[in-house]
């Protein structure tokens, strides 16, 4: 059924209607293509920060299980933290890119990378001690 010209009308003014406002209510529509891109490169931030928890949960499962000492829980609450910090500031840089994007401005720099991988390489070395410590 084709549409009639109420339904394009309609469609026109959707836009306005999009929630956040603050990014939606700003600029011109940009390519579909690199919006879609933006939200998956959130999207995948949102799996890092759940891989980031499941690990946590993983390891103080470990921990009780195998009767480890609690340095191992306190590791997985700040892998806990460090994943729900990680899906939040995916949201923040979605809509900062959504909104460089619609108003034509340079797209602004990553800020969760550097902290996230400080943080991986620090609880990488600081498990490697904890092992090499406990053989």
């Amino acid at each position: 059924m084709p549409a009639t010209p109420d339904d394009q009308a309609s469609r026109a003014t959707r836009p306005k209607e999009r929630r956040p406002r603050s990014v939606y209510g700003v600029g011109t529509e940009p390519d579909p293509r690199f919006s879609l891109a933006n939200e998956r490169t959130a999207l995948a931030w949102v799996r890092t920060g759940l891989a980031l928890i499941a690990g946590g949960i993983a390891l103080t499962s470990v921990a009780a299980v195998a009767d480890l000492p609690t340095f191992l829980d306190l590791v997985a609450v700040l892998a806990c933290i460090l994943g729900a910090v990680t899906a939040v500031n995916a949201l923040f840089a979605w809509q900062r890119m959504e909104r460089a994007m619609r108003l034509g401005e340079p797209l602004p720099a990553p800020t969760a990378l550097r902290w996230l991988v400080v943080a991986v390489v620090l609880a990488g070395l600081v498990l490697a001690v904890y092992a090499t410590l406990q053989v």
